[in-house]
C-alpha cells in the first residue's frame, strides 16, 4: 500500500517520535544516548532548526522541533541515518534500527504546545527511580528547563516555550515543574495520539526563508574567503577544504540542497565527501571565531 505523503510546513513546530524495531532497544547505554544528542546538535547547527525539548528513553525518543524554514524530513533523516550507522557498527549488526519513518505531528496552537512539552518531560516518570524526580534524568531537557542542569550539548532553546508558563523565568520554572509532576501519561495521551498532522502554528517566531540559490552561496563564500569563484571547481586542494566545507554547510542548511545538487554545484564530488565536508564545516563554525557567525552574515547579506 502506498504511504500518504508526509505533511510538512516550512515554518511549523513538530512533535516528533522515533521508535526502534520491537526486538532492539534504541539505546543500550549512556554513550549511545550521548551520541544521539551529539547528532541532534550537529543537524540542529546544519539546518538552523530550534530544539524546544527532548527525552530519550531506551526504545524511543521524543523531540520538539521548530523547523525554522527547513525540510524536517532531511533533518530527521540525517540524525537517524547517522545514528543507525553508528549503532550497527558498534554492535556489529545489520538491518533496520528504527521502526518505519519517524512520526510527526504539527503543533498548531498554544494549548498543544504547552501540553506536548509537558508530556515529553513527563516521560522519565515511567522509570522507577525517576518517578518523583524526572528533572534528574540526564537524557531529558527538563533539568535544563527548570535550571537544575547545564545544557552540555548546547541544544535547547527553552525561552519560547517557557514564555507560556509565566511572566518571568523563575515563575515559569516553578509552574512548569509543578505541572510536570501533577500530570500522568493517562491524562495527557488522548490529546497526543499521532492521528495525523495539522496546520502550522505561528507565534512570535522569526522564520529563516530558504530561498537562496547556489549562486548566492558561491558569491558570498568567494567574497568572505577572498578567492575567485573558479576555485570551487578545482580538484582536491588542502587550501580549499575549508572553503568547500563552509560552502556545503550553506548549501545544505540554507538552500535545502540534496547531495546530487551539491555534487553538481561543486564538480561531481561523492556523497561520502559531502558528508565529510559537512562535518568539517560545522566544526569550523563551532570552534573558529572567524566563522562562528558566517550563517547569520550570509542571511543578512541577502536580507
Amino acid at each position: 500500500m502506498a504511504r500518504m505523503a508526509r505533511l510538512k510546513a516550512a515554518d511549523a513546530i513538530f512533535h516528533i517520535m522515533c521508535k526502534s524495531i520491537s526486538e532492539v532497544d534504541l539505546y543500550r547505554d549512556s554513550e549511545d544516548k550521548e551520541k544521539y544528542l551529539s547528532l541532534v546538535k550537529k543537524y540542529k547547527d546544519l539546518y538552523k532548526v530550534k530544539i524546544y525539548g527532548y527525552c530519550l528513553m531506551d526504545n524511543h525518543v521524543h523531540l520538539l522541533v521548530d523547523s525554522n524554514g527547513s525540510d524536517i524530513s532531511k533533518v530527521m533523516h540525517g540524525i537517524n541515518f547517522s545514528y543507525a550507522t553508528y549503532f550497527n557498527k558498534k554492535y556489529k549488526r545489520d538491518g533496520h534500527l528504527f521502526k518505519d519513518r519517524f512520526k510527526s505531528k504539527i503543533v498548531d496552537n498554544e494549548s498543544y504546545l504547552r501540553t506536548v512539552s509537558l508530556y515529553i518531560h513527563n516521560n522519565p516518570t515511567d522509570i522507577g527511580k525517576f518517578k518523583d524526580c524526572p528533572e534528574t534524568y540526564a537524557f531529558s531537557s527538563l533539568g535544563i528547563y527548570i535550571g537544575k542542569r547545564r545544557d552540555h550539548f548546547n541544544i535547547i532553546d527553552y525561552g519560547f516555550v517557557m514564555g507560556f508558563f509565566g511572566n518571568n523565568l523563575d515563575t515559569a520554572r516553578k509552574n512548569y515543574i509543578s505541572l510536570v509532576l501533577g500530570n500522568t501519561d493517562e491524562q495527557l495521551k488522548d490529546e497526543l495520539e499521532f492521528k495525523g498532522e495539522k496546520t502550522e502554528y505561528r507565534s512570535g517566531r522569526i522564520i529563516i526563508e530558504r530561498n537562496f540559490t547556489s549562486e548566492d552561496v558561491l558569491k558570498f563564500i568567494a567574497s568572505k574567503m577572498n578567492i575567485s569563484e573558479l576555485h570551487f571547481h578545482r580538484k582536491y586542494s588542502r587550501k580549499l577544504v575549508g572553503v568547500k566545507a563552509l560552502t556545503v554547510v550553506l548549501l545544505r542548511g540554507l538552500c535545502n540542497f540534496k547531495f546530487s545538487d551539491i555534487s553538481s554545484t561543486l564538480g561531481n564530488i561523492t556523497q561520502a565527501r559531502i558528508s565529510q565536508l559537512t562535518s568539517i564545516g560545522i566544526e569550523m563554525i563551532g570552534t573558529d571565531k572567524k566563522y562562528e557567525s558566517i550563517i547569520e552574515e550570509f542571511i543578512e547579506s541577502y536580507a
